[in-house]
């Protein structure tokens, strides 16, 4: 089976040659688009992500021998949840070789956080099956790159401390505003800007709504508690 041009470039992308290239075929194929003949990526998914469970949870013990397991789970979680899975994915354009049916390309599907995680997550998969767990584990510590290691800060949640901080002074949650979203569809920059009712805010940018948010809430955490205010 030859591989179409999106898929062949999504390959190279990968950095994996795929012997058994249907597997690659698969694994992007959302459920809009199945049929008959063409599976659609969900059992691949699960499979996927019980693979990238297991790398990571490797991956942290090694990076941190004298860690609890109260200390490995949050950074855990942070690695493997659909939210990174699809920060993952538009960074190697996955979006763009999608197959979907007509009313999920019509609604933006490959853009949507959902899909994207879950066609990560069949990938790895697609290749563990194809060339084996050594394969699939240099894949996803090659993606995941600087994750792994800054992973103690992304696993601090700063939008729930920050909520936190503003109920003990009795103040109403934190409010977050989209000021602005740039770049193409399959890599977008948004602009979040969070506001607490005293008037102080901050600003950030990132390649999703949730990791702007994360990034405003932690800068102003950051300002207030310094302020001791």
């Amino acid at each position: 089976m030859k591989l179409s041009a999106d898929l062949q470039a999504l390959s190279e992308r990968l950095g994996h040659r795929f012997d058994r290239p249907e597997l690659l075929v698969r694994a992007v194929t959302h459920s809009s688009r199945a049929g008959a003949n063409r599976e659609d990526n969900q059992r691949l998914e699960f499979l996927g992500d019980r693979v990238l469970g297991l790398v990571m949870a490797e991956a942290l013990l090694a990076s941190d021998t004298g860690a609890t397991e109260g200390q490995l789970a949050p950074r855990f979680n942070a690695l493997v949840r659909k939210e990174a899975c699809a920060d993952v994915a538009r960074e190697i354009d996955l979006g763009a070789a999608l197959k979907l049916g007509r009313s999920e390309m019509l609604s933006g599907g490959r853009r949507k956080q959902a899909l994207l995680g879950d066609a990560m997550e069949a990938v790895i998969a697609a290749v563990y099956l194809d060339a084996g767990f050594d394969a699939a584990k240099t894949l996803v510590l090659r993606l995941w790159g600087q994750r792994i290691g800054s992973v103690e800060d992304d696993a601090r949640d700063a939008k729930t401390a920050l909520q936190e901080w503003a109920q003990a002074r009795t103040m109403p949650p934190p409010s977050y505003v989209e000021l602005s979203r740039d770049g193409p569809d399959h890599a977008p920059v948004f602009v979040i800007e969070v506001r607490l009712a005293d008037g102080q805010s901050a600003k950030a940018k990132a390649g999703s709504k949730r990791l702007a948010e994360q990034a405003a809430a932690k800068t102003l955490l950051a300002t207030v508690e310094k302020s001791g205010s």
